[in-house]
């Protein structure tokens, strides 16, 4: 899929300093891409909207918390 024409987004809550950040485009039609902001030449995951969704709800609803 050709991805020249993303808009990738970074979190507000990242910061500048070489953190663990990733980098969104939802502006694709059918798909939303997902990069590594540290190496955006490398691989990208994509997923449907319904899919983003799915995932975005776990994480809003604890699913991925991974604490004791």
């Amino acid at each position: 899929m050709d991805l020249s024409a993303a808009v990738w987004r970074k979190s507000s809550r990242s910061s500048d300093n070489g953190g663990q950040c990733v980098e969104v485009a939802m502006n694709l039609p059918g798909v939303v891409a997902v990069r590594d902001s540290k190496n955006p030449d490398g691989p990208k995951l994509l997923f449907t909207h319904d899919e983003w969704k799915a995932f975005i709800g776990g994480v809003m609803d604890g699913e991925f918390d991974n604490r004791a």
